[in-house]
């Protein structure tokens, strides 16, 4: 880890920042890198955005420093934090702050900007030592008071003093550092984040950090085991109550079903490039055995969860209202967990009929069903998974769905309501009666095109 200049995603970013440094210190102040651009500099990794922390301007002065710069946007007067639009990365650029903890949750504080403090004083605000470090972007010079350099060679999540219990956010905070990073959280952190009361938080501020864990780890199943061991779980109980239900060993050697759907997020994490919509097939893959926590029982001389797919279904909308408020997400999730079971029940059933590929098509995106139950699969044993499109039940139902050309799209009614009333028909019941007798036809294969549905219906108004 040395102490070189970042090299940012953008370069661009990395010039316009070093010029504003050298614009406050000739007002007459310093300018430090902070945060996550350093830490992911000493990791070797390219930093995508900026934040500066200006010491020795004040904030009327440090304005008149950054204007030049480009467009500006107070995000914060009262304690002056400034947001560059630069088009090409975003930066943040603030004074050092006091904050002091006024009410619960994360917005309770009254924060009070002071250039005058040190920077160890206000590194001391952080939340680990790894983002706690300070760079001059002039000399390089690495300011580190708080040993951030050797927790982040240790792969260690320390926090940086006792002010860390007064964000209870910092607690799904560190759970998404382990699934970024695969890191260990402190043993003393541990305790804190146990201490911690979740439920002052918002729910906007839970799918913040849920979809970081979600969609930027490399290991999201490592983020939901974290979170486990902070003690955390107990605000999303349909997760905590995965831990300890048995499998049959024989289908599931990786242990109970928490372990599994870690496991299963893993290996979803490494076709997340390939999903439409990571956010609502990670959200599957991790509801997909929610159902198993009160349908498994033993019988018959092995542990079996019947019905754990519908069960899951209803638990993953209790779930989805605990990590987001955003509209038509649920519905999604819900149906990729139902029907997380089908690519492998319908590969090995001994006839499945083009109706129930039609119908299942109706519920449910094909391609996202087919990666949601890879990623089970997987779960098991990701070593000798293929992938995804190689995997034998999915490549099958998607030719399947192919031929029958629901494998992009969900099949579309040949009648519509105007064809009955240009018949004559007055609107009514019977209209959405005989749409429906004709739409189940349709799917069977009875009606394979318009023309055949409208002979049909033809027939059935001439009665």
């Amino acid at each position: 880890m040395g102490n070189t200049f970042p090299a940012f995603a953008e370069p661009k970013l990395g010039d316009l920042v070093i010029k504003i440094a050298k614009a406050c210190q000739q007002a007459g102040g310093r300018a430090f890198l902070v945060g996550g651009a350093v830490r992911d500099s000493l990791l070797g990794l390219a930093p995508q955005d900026a934040d500066l922390e200006v010491y020795g301007l004040q904030p009327d002065v440090l304005e008149k420093v950054v204007a030049p710069f480009g467009k500006i946007h107070f995000v914060g007067q009262q304690f002056a934090v400034i947001h560059l639009a630069t088009g090409f990365g975003d930066l943040e650029i603030s004074l050092p702050r006091r904050e002091s903890k006024t009410g619960p949750g994360h917005k309770g504080f009254s924060i009070q900007a002071d250039p005058e403090l040190n920077p160890e004083e206000a590194s001391a605000r952080r939340d680990f030592t790894v983002n706690s470090m300070l760079q001059d972007p002039i000399t390089n010079e690495i300011v580190d008071p708080f040993s951030g350099q050797r927790d982040l060679k240790a792969g260690l999540l320390r926090h940086v003093s006792p002010a860390f219990s007064e964000d209870p956010l910092r607690v799904l905070r560190a759970a998404r550092f382990v699934a970024r990073f695969a890191w260990k959280v402190a043993p003393e952190t541990v305790s804190l984040c146990w201490a911690q009361d979740l439920s002052e938080l918002p729910v906007e501020r839970f799918e913040k950090e849920w979809r970081g864990l979600l969609l930027r780890g490399s290991f999201p199943g490592l983020g939901l085991q974290c979170l486990a061991e902070l003690g955390a779980l107990r605000w999303f109980p349909e997760l905590e109550a995965l831990r300890g239900i048995p499998q049959d060993p024989v289908w599931h050697p990786e242990g109970d079903v928490f372990r599994h759907t870690c496991l299963c997020l893993n290996a979803g994490a490494h076709i997340r490039d390939e999903m439409e919509d990571p956010w609502v097939e990670m959200l599957g893959i991790l509801c997909h055995d929610l159902g198993k926590a009160e349908t498994t029982n033993f019988e018959r001389g092995r542990w079996r969860s019947p019905n754990h797919d519908v069960v899951g279904g209803e638990l993953s909308h209790a779930l989805f209202k605990r990590l987001s408020h955003q509209e038509g997400i649920a519905p999604k999730v819900a149906a990729l967990t139902r029907d997380h079971l089908r690519p492998t029940q319908y590969f090995f059933a001994p006839k499945v009929g083009d109706g129930a590929i039609r119908r299942l098509a109706l519920r449910v995106d094909i391609s996202a069903l087919i990666r949601v139950a890879w990623s089970d699969a997987a779960g098991r044993d990701c070593s000798n998974m293929p992938q995804w499109k190689d995997w034998e039940p999915g490549r099958w139902l998607l030719n399947r769905a192919a031929d029958l050309g629901v494998k992009d799209s969900a099949p579309q009614p040949f009648l519509l309501g105007r064809d009955l009333l240009e018949l004559g028909l007055q609107p009514g019941p019977k209209i959405g009666k005989i749409l429906n007798e004709a739409f189940e036809l349709q799917l069977d294969g009875k009606l394979p095109d318009r023309e055949s549905a409208q002979v049909w219906l033809a027939k059935k108004c001439a009665r």
